[in-house]
């Protein structure tokens, strides 16, 4: 394999582009509290950026044979045959120690830093991938897992893990995986099915789960207007998470159509992920402009 193919695999097998995502969550917890951009918080966005690659390939490793079963996972690396096991568990072992290993060299509460990192490896690649082969609903603790960065962000700039100015930002993000994950569910549930994962359409049937999966939309929504308000959000701020949450909610209905398709699903996932990502620009730049 050359190297462009090689690095193309290693950043499908690390999940790159999600794990930039959570590195900018990150970033947004350190703001919050420091309120001005420090040298500083490369280390903890560094940190976690490493881990979360770590914890996504250990993921890949855990899920290749189920991978392969599955027509929108088999080209991934390991199933595809262009990254062996053996050196992906080796990257696995590299990526997590070197992730701790800078998440130890923060400034501040290191330990409360370095215990979040632990556990969030362990929650995702123990826990969350035991619970999503027997239950359709493991997405719900699972969502935990976008709770934790923000805090590492804050933990590092130095605020403390209870206060609740952060946790409300870490709920944020928590209500957004739930929606984030089961609008992927409608999209491939087919293919989950037939590698014998468990999904929701065991319980509801497609008009219901659609269904559900807005009401959870809503509360993302509901959850960022209130932080807008909890966090005294200045103008223009107020008035862009205002407007993009009315966007959202407007853009989400056509998924309760009847005739709503997977391309209606991908883009109300493209976009809920996109509203994610403004409501994180607009926290952060009230507290820093």
């Amino acid at each position: 394999m050359g190297s462009p193919g090689l690095l193309r695999s290693l950043l499908e097998l690390t999940k790159a582009r999600i794990t930039f995502f959570v590195t900018l969550s990150v970033a947004t917890g350190y703001l919050l509290f420091a309120g001005q951009l420090e040298a500083a918080m490369l280390m903890p966005m560094a940190g976690v950026f490493l881990l979360s690659c770590g914890s996504a390939a250990l993921n890949q490793l855990q899920e290749w044979r189920i991978d392969a079963q599955m027509a929108r996972t088999k080209n991934r690396p390991i199933p595809a045959g262009r990254i062996a096991p053996e050196w992906a568990l080796l990257l696995v072992i590299l990526l997590i120690g070197a992730g701790l290993y800078l998440l130890a060299l923060v400034e501040h509460h290191v330990y409360v830093v370095l215990g979040l990192g632990v556990f969030s490896v362990l929650w995702y690649n123990g826990v969350y991938v035991l619970l999503k082969r027997v239950t359709a609903f493991a997405v719900v603790p699972g969502a935990l897992l976008g709770a934790i960065p923000p805090v590492i962000g804050w933990c590092a700039a130095g605020g403390v893990v209870t206060d609740v100015g952060m946790l409300e930002v870490a709920f944020f993000f928590f209500l957004w995986q739930i929606p984030h994950f089961w609008l992927l569910s409608i999209l491939y549930g087919r293919e989950y099915e037939a590698a014998g994962m468990p999904t929701p359409s065991r319980y509801l049937d497609e008009g219901q789960f659609r269904r559900v999966t807005f009401v959870w939309i809503l509360a993302v929504a509901a959850c960022a207007l209130a932080l807008a308000v909890t966090r005294g959000l200045g103008l223009p701020w107020n008035a862009v998470v205002a407007v993009v949450t009315i966007w959202l909610v407007l853009i989400s209905l056509p998924i309760l159509r009847a005739s709503a398709d997977r391309k209606t699903a991908l883009q109300v996932f493209l976009r809920l992920n996109l509203y994610a990502l403004v409501v994180m620009l607009a926290l952060v730049l009230d507290v820093l402009l």
